[in-house]
């Protein structure tokens, strides 16, 4: 059974008006299921996982473009990025738009290429796993704190008790999981472990020991939701702190991980440099870490953690899913003080708090005052070109319906996202 996605039209859209769609995302998050249903009955297929295909792309990249023309879906082309110039040429005398789809699992060393060769001839999308949305069959839409929008969608939103929830989190949201016939999840993750570390990360460079590098996966998946030190990574896997930079790297390129840059103003004071570290399957951390089961995970030790980082990626994916770059920040200063997660839009700043509490205090607004200063920065002068808007905020929770924390912030259901 075909679940369809929320990207779908931003494909055909894209597809509409570039010659070269780029379709990225980690394995077995659905891309080429995704880009087979939407193709047309004249649309060739080809992988760059079959030896023999990618053995002809790479030592005789003119003579695999002459053999596999357009239109044409060319998936994992991560492993022979030498087609590329071909394709510059192909699309560059046809002019035809859509004709390569592409996809790729692993960016790190590709997007060289791409920016190279196919600067302003290709539309770049992510996609990641299942989200909310696509799972109930509801339009999706980027995360927004205005609660008329809000209210409107509590009126289609499937409603979503503790245990659910916790089962969401802990099964993740690969594809295949949701299939008629589910693999079970130890056998599904040990899989694409496996086939990570085997396919994507073998080949980098950066990557020495295939068991050190598993040691740092689990290292990062137990960080999940937490500031991003790399000499605390370093220390635990006994890496450098370079090493441990470096493959960060992989991870984030290959859509394992996402990387929260802290919100920046020359008007707040005392911020914080490190980014904010989120797993964006929660199934896949849950796995590396041991969690056998949902009820053990809610009542675990990080079971916070986990609720926050399902939240993120939820957030995370409504903005990928409409072919958006997600505006998302967080804020912490040196005292400690935070705000989980920030929406910057149009000048204005939403302010998001996440809290695993099916009754959150008002209190848990209270941060969110430490942003007052960006509103006013008439105060400091030259800065006054600075001032930014603060728009009504968010306590994303386990709340059962959407209340007003005051006038400007709600409380807001985990499974209204």
């Amino acid at each position: 059974m075909y679940i369809p996605r929320a990207v779908e039209d931003t494909i055909r859209k894209i597809s509409k008006t570039t010659p070269v769609l780029l379709v990225t995302g980690a394995r077995q998050v659905g891309k080429t299921t995704l880009l087979s249903k939407l193709a047309e009955p004249n649309r060739d297929y080809v992988t760059l996982d079959d030896p023999r295909a990618r053995y002809m792309a790479k030592t005789d990249p003119a003579m695999f473009a002459q053999r596999y023309r357009p239109p044409i879906i060319i998936d994992e082309i991560q492993y022979a990025p030498e087609i590329l110039p071909y394709i510059k040429m192909s699309v560059d005398k046809s002019q035809e738009r859509g004709g390569y789809w592409l996809t790729a699992s692993q960016t790190f060393h590709v997007m060289k290429y791409v920016s190279e060769y196919l600067a302003g001839r290709v539309g770049i999308l992510k996609l990641a796993g299942f989200s909310q949305s696509e799972l109930a069959g509801i339009p999706s839409e980027p995360f927004t704190t205005d609660s008329e929008r809000l209210l409107a969608r509590m009126k289609i939103a499937k409603k979503m008790e503790l245990p659910e929830i916790y089962e969401r989190i802990w099964r993740g949201s690969m594809p295949v999981l949701y299939s008629e016939n589910p693999r079970g999840l130890p056998e599904l993750y040990g899989d694409f472990v496996n086939t990570y570390l085997a396919r994507d990360i073998r080949d980098l460079s950066q990557v020495g020991e295939e068991l050190t590098f598993l040691d740092f996966l689990k290292v990062v998946a137990a960080r999940t939701a937490k500031p991003l030190v790399y000499e605390e990574i370093a220390r635990e896997v006994q890496i450098s702190a370079p090493t441990a930079k470096k493959w960060m790297s992989v991870l984030v390129s290959s859509g394992v991980v996402a990387l929260v840059r802290p919100y920046h103003n020359d008007v707040l004071k005392r911020m914080v440099k490190m980014p904010l570290l989120h797993f964006l399957d929660t199934g896949l951390a849950a796995y590396l870490l041991g969690w056998e089961s949902p009820e053990v995970l809610a009542r675990g030790a990080m079971s916070g953690p986990f609720f926050e980082t399902f939240v993120f990626s939820e957030i995370y994916k409504s903005f990928i899913n409409a072919g958006q770059q997600p505006p998302l920040y967080y804020y912490r200063d040196r005292d400690q003080k935070e705000i989980g997660l920030l929406i910057y839009k149009n000048g204005t700043l939403y302010p998001i708090e996440i809290k695993k509490s099916a009754t959150p205090s008002a209190q848990t607004v209270k941060n969110f005052s430490l942003l007052k200063p960006v509103t006013e920065p008439e105060r400091f002068g030259e800065l006054e070109r600075l001032k930014i808007d603060i728009g009504p905020g968010s306590v994303i929770c386990l709340i059962d319906d959407l209340l007003p924390v005051d006038r400007q912030n709600w409380f807001v259901p985990a499974w209204l996202i």
